[in-house]
């Protein structure tokens, strides 16, 4: 009831921009968010902005108060109302006096005049969230505001946010629900909760009259959108999508008719898979009878949607750019197009996974002491044989080639930072497959993923398990990293980039190669190959205050840990750190776990569990 009320409110308006990764109207009403990515995914994709407009000029009738049902939700929205608060007339990171209490909660309900205290040229962009994605609203908010954008509202679902974005000077209203200020996991139940309140905060701020830009948190604005938009007066919705293949090579909207076969087959899977009791036929039948089509004109690139009053235009995704298109296919580089936005879906790695692909951009905000953290960094050059980039067929078997080369050099790099109590910055890492959720042939057909390619560490790598807290009793002292883009990111402190010591690995008995800590020449350190955990405490015990020790291989660097005790806890700790492949075409279970000690295993091959039976990490 909720989704209609909203389409039926967008259909007589001017432009709405859901925005590329909203999926509310256009994903859960119109049903076209759902797109190409989908058609290959067990999961539905969930686009994060949009753009949505309600003229002043509607019947009086639109403007009241549209209620909805929360038996089950605790307080709803707040319902729109009038009022007097200027409680945001101050510029954005203007903080509030301390010597002064807070308004009260009723000063930040949704009002009309709150919103218009914000809007620009009749525009407000908005997104929301829980106290658990604080740094990712900080982000959102800072990329606008360096764009020169502060027409722009947060939605707090609890009063920690509230408070906490209330004191750094950032526009934030309340609304009225009292949920966990944990992180949510994608698929449960205030994970759905939460699309469901982007519904009904879409439907309850249409009626104020303004044009609404909607995001989710999780993704940045990289250029002002705005002009954009507005070359799409006629449209009355805008979205982006999670398509991963390109149907136009320019800024231009992309084109509808290659999209709505693709949307019809996935719609129809996922119809099914929902609910066995739906007979295929009749599954067929009702998501054909939704209207797609025909093109609003020969030019604009819009179409009528929903009821055939609706106008819809797809955003481009080499430019409003979902995880895959901007981090795997970098394909607004390939097209030498400027892109306004990524999002960061096609990633399995949870919050910490987006978390780390918008740090690995140099997109993210970060407060000072992440870049100069207790004890300093540890870092290597990777070494990479071009025949294992380049020669052969991309296949399984030359994929797990590649990033288990990688893998056994991040393993000791892993030991020597838990050695020395430093931070590991991981290296950039290299793939000749793409991951994916479902079974495919190594890359998808007909996107522009380069083989090899620069691949996100949450392709190998689990973050969740490499970034949570393990007792230290068990699993010996945590290993903290960091991206490998971070020693290039302005925000790294002057005097971390002048502490530097360059290590380099030599052969033991050769001249100049010692076992020395005053050996360092021109900020060089030679030190043996194979040297054991006395060799590196004696060594770099002179260096603790250095900030970054870099190495410049891993290759035989370290034999292993003295005490058989740590060793183990170490090995316990860092093979939870590897993930999985996914998947082979013909077998089920088709992913193949990663093994961070598969040299050790003469018989290991890169191939998915024989059974379900056997489907459980390698420890």
């Amino acid at each position: 009831m909720a989704c209609r009320n909203v389409c039926d409110n967008i259909a007589p308006s001017k432009p709405l921009f859901l925005t590329v990764y909203t999926v509310v109207i256009i994903g859960v009403v119109v049903s076209f968010s759902y797109v190409f990515s989908a058609i290959y995914s067990s999961k539905p994709t969930i686009d994060s902005f949009g753009w949505l407009s309600y003229p002043s000029s509607l019947p009086s009738v639109l403007h009241q108060t549209i209620n909805f049902s929360h038996s089950d939700e605790g307080h709803p929205v707040p319902t729109p109302a009038l009022g007097p608060q200027g409680a945001w007339v101050k510029p954005v990171w203007e903080l509030p006096q301390r010597n002064k209490k807070m308004p009260p909660l009723e000063a930040f309900r949704l009002t009309k005049e709150l919103v218009q205290q914000r809007a620009k040229d009749n525009i407000v962009i908005v997104t929301f969230g829980n106290y658990a994605y604080m740094d990712f609203i900080l982000t959102w908010v800072k990329h606008l505001t360096d764009l020169g954008l502060t027409n722009f509202l947060v939605g707090a679902m609890d009063s920690k946010l509230l408070q906490a974005l209330y004191w750094k000077g950032v526009p934030v209203f309340d609304m009225g629900h009292r949920v966990s200020t944990e992180n949510v996991g994608w698929g449960s139940p205030t994970f759905h909760k939460l699309g469901r309140e982007k519904v009904v905060l879409i439907n309850s701020l249409l009626p104020f009259g303004f044009e609404l830009l909607m995001c989710d948190t999780d993704m940045v604005w990289l250029k002002n959108p705005l002009p954009y938009i507005a070359r799409y007066p006629d449209a009355d919705v805008l979205t982006s999508t999670d398509e991963v293949i390109p149907t136009v090579i320019d800024d231009s909207l992309e084109t509808w008719q290659e999209e709505s076969a693709k949307k019809l087959a996935r719609e129809w899977i996922e119809m099914l898979l929902a609910d066995d009791s739906i007979w295929d036929q009749k599954g067929f039948n009702d998501i054909v009878h939704r209207q797609l089509g025909p093109s609003v004109d020969d030019v604009s690139g819009l179409v009528y949607a929903f009821d055939g009053n609706l106008k819809l235009g797809i955003l481009p995704a080499s430019i409003f750019c979902s995880g895959h298109t901007y981090f795997v296919q970098a394909m607004h580089r390939q097209l030498r197009l400027e892109p306004y936005a990524v999002h960061t879906t096609f990633q399995y790695g949870g919050t910490e996974g987006k978390r780390h692909r918008l740090r690995e951009a140099m997109l993210f905000y970060d407060p000072p002491e992440y870049y100069n953290p207790p004890g300093g960094f540890l870092l290597f050059k990777p070494s990479i044989p071009r025949s294992l980039l380049l020669s052969g067929k991309h296949t399984i078997d030359s994929h797990f080639s590649l990033v288990n080369y990688q893998i056994k050099q991040i393993r000791t790099a892993l030991a020597i930072a838990s050695l020395l109590r430093r931070t590991l910055v991981m290296p950039p890492l290299w793939c000749r497959l793409d991951r994916l959720w479902f079974p495919h042939p190594g890359v998808l057909e007909g996107t522009m993923t380069k083989q090899p390619f620069l691949c996100p560490l949450d392709h190998v790598f689990e973050m969740n398990a490499m970034l949570r807290e393990l007792p230290e009793e068990e699993f010996g002292p945590g290993i903290n990293i960091r991206e490998y883009s971070i020693l290039d990111n302005p925000s790294l402190p002057e005097g971390v980039k002048k502490s530097w010591l360059e290590v380099h690995l030599c052969q033991e008995g050769t001249d100049g190669c010692n076992v020395s800590n005053d050996s360092a020449v021109g900020g060089v350190l030679r030190i043996p190959s194979n040297s054991n955990e006395e060799t590196f405490i004696k060594v770099f015990s002179s260096f603790k205050d250095v900030k970054v020790i870099q190495f410049s291989s891993m290759q035989n660097a370290f034999t292993g840990f003295a005490d058989k005790g740590r060793e183990e806890r170490f090995r316990r700790r860092v093979k939870r750190y590897v993930g999985i492949w996914c998947c082979v075409l013909d077998h089920i279970p088709g992913h193949i776990y990663y093994d961070i000690f598969w040299d050790e295993k003469p018989a290991w091959r890169p191939i998915p569990p024989p059974t379900s039976e056997d489907d459980h990490p390698p420890w």
